[in-house]
């Protein structure tokens, strides 16, 4: 049985301009899937209800109106390509995490070819590496579905990590100097 969705309409018609940029941002980071302008959807699971309660509550203070219904999606087709919009969303994400760290391994390889596995260079390369961590553990947060993409962008992740760690292997042997 497909699993109750949280339906969520918002209208900031009367209501400072911030108002509709924080509510785009909190249902963004909730993972909303936007089937209208202002009108999206997520799962109802009892952490994303307190979260959007809390958001509804801010917004009717602030002068906005928010309507929440939990409600179901009876045919599995229907709610099969629900899913798969969420998922889609959530790999679109993954891909760009995976586009991005050739990056960080191409640095990593052209301070190593020049001689410049350094402190300093670690340090940089641990604070990209953290950023790729970080904005993996968002993205995950708000894959309700398992979208495929994850394990690609985790393995990405990871290959910047065994690659920094190898960069700081030779940076400490670098800076101790020959033995």
């Amino acid at each position: 049985m497909p699993e109750p969705l949280l339906l969520i309409s918002t209208s900031t018609a009367g209501a400072a301009a911030s108002v509709r940029v924080m509510i785009w941002r909190k249902l963004r980071s909730l993972g909303a899937l936007y089937i209208q302008q202002s009108v999206c959807l997520l799962p109802a699971r009892p952490p994303i209800v307190r979260q959007v309660q809390r958001l509804t509550g801010r917004v009717r203070a602030d002068g906005g109106v928010a309507q929440v219904y939990t409600i179901t999606v009876p045919d599995p087709a229907q709610y099969a390509d629900l899913v798969a919009q969420f998922n889609a969303a959530r790999d679109a994400e993954y891909a760009e995490v995976g586009e991005r760290t050739p990056e960080l391994l191409a640095e990593l390889a052209l301070e190593t070819g020049r001689g410049r596995a350094t402190y300093a260079e670690v340090e940089e390369s641990e604070a990209d590496l953290q950023r790729f961590r970080s904005w993996l553990a968002k993205i995950t947060a708000r894959d309700h579905f398992g979208a495929p993409g994850r394990r690609a962008a985790a393995a990405a992740v990871e290959a910047c990590a065994e690659a920094l760690a190898a960069f700081e292997t030779a940076a400490l042997h670098a800076e101790a100097g020959p033995a």
